[in-house]
């Protein structure tokens, strides 16, 4: 299987993208950045992209691929309200377009998270995060998977991109891990959702919702 990644500077984007260089079903992994990663793997190939609001220029580097594990997200807290759906609906968007056109039979996965409105209610992020699943699951994927992890451990190296989240997730892991032992179905780990996407990839699911209990349970399928 070969696998396209968003995100993979992020913590559950280098996460997944561990796991699928790790993985022995996982022939090639083509990571979309604005940068490089700085990585050297057989498997790796990486494509430096600056504008995320168009793939048509790009689009014949991102055939081949039997699935998208688009793990790229950014903070409401950091930017304007157009600016956020910008970002959050309209790159995820534009890129499920041109996947689902250059690879009709492709899975699609997006990372959104607890508490999206699957009803798009209100006007904040939960609403845009919504709209945003809603609209992929419409587009007509063969398969197509809203993961929306809780609590998230990084391990094996994934950690933050943002330095004020990085001290965030060290100053909090003891909390993390506590949780994790009074509510496990609650909280999961970067390489439990990287293996998850692998394999509800190539088993599918009965469901397009992926809640935590989800994800640990496709982790271990």
């Amino acid at each position: 299987m070969k696998v396209v990644i968003t995100g993979a500077s992020g913590m559950v984007g280098k996460g997944v993208l561990l796991e699928c260089l790790d993985h022995n079903d996982i022939s090639e992994v083509l990571s979309i950045g604005r940068k490089s990663l700085g990585m050297n793997h057989p498997k790796l190939k990486e494509l430096i992209h600056k504008d995320f609001s168009e793939f048509d220029s790009v689009k014949d580097e991102l055939k081949g691929y039997d699935a998208c594990f688009h793990s790229m997200g950014v903070s409401s807290a950091s930017f304007g309200k157009e600016d956020y759906f910008k970002m959050t609906y309209g790159y995820t968007l534009t890129l499920a377009k041109t996947m689902l056109n250059v690879n009709p039979e492709s899975t699609f996965i997006y990372v959104s998270g607890q508490g999206t409105d699957s009803n798009e209610k209100g006007k904040g992020w939960a609403a845009v995060k919504g709209k945003t699943e809603n609209d992929i699951l419409g587009l007509g994927f063969k398969q197509a998977f809203m993961f929306r992890p809780g609590g998230i451990i990084p391990i094996k190296g994934a950690e933050p991109s943002s330095k004020l989240y990085k001290r965030m997730i060290k100053g909090l892991s003891w909390l993390l891990k506590f949780m994790k032992a009074i509510a496990p179905n609650h909280i999961v780990d970067t390489a439990q959702i990287g293996s998850a996407m692998i394999n509800i990839s190539q088993k599918g699911y009965s469901k397009h919702i992926i809640d935590p209990k989800d994800i640990l349970a496709l982790s271990k399928a």
